[in-house]
């Protein structure tokens, strides 16, 4: 992956075929442009969690209309972190009760959350 800047505050990050474009709110001096990287970091539990959803009910002939899932944060102010995230998931009217339980266990199989109950090892060097 790699990480350029097209003008102003905007970071692009370019993987393969695919780019993705952040910049900053224009109260914190950005052209509001595309998502801030915290945006897209919530974007991607998001994303990746209703992913293992969307793929329990497809798994198991389960009809998806009306399958949503809702993501609601809270920051710590005082030590300036994200102190929790909730998702909310919302099943079709006809999910069958017997399944409830397991796909809230699919769903905690995200790579992305499980990269940061587990974090990685970060190493910045300059070349």
């Amino acid at each position: 992956m790699e990480i350029t800047f097209p003008g102003g505050l905007a970071v692009e990050a370019r993987h393969e075929s695919f780019s993705i474009l952040t910049d900053q709110p224009e109260g914190n001096g950005g052209g509001n442009s595309a998502p801030s990287p915290f945006v897209l970091f919530l974007g991607s539990i998001g994303t990746c969690a209703g992913f293992f959803a969307l793929r329990f009910c497809q798994q198991r002939q389960i009809n998806t209309t009306g399958l949503k899932l809702s993501l609601e944060h809270e920051r710590d102010e005082e030590n300036h972190r994200l102190a929790s995230i909730r998702i909310t998931v919302t099943l079709p009217e006809d999910f069958p009760a017997k399944y409830r339980d397991a796909i809230l266990k699919a769903i905690d199989q995200c790579a992305v959350k499980r990269a940061i109950l587990d974090p990685p090892q970060f190493e910045t060097r300059v070349v």
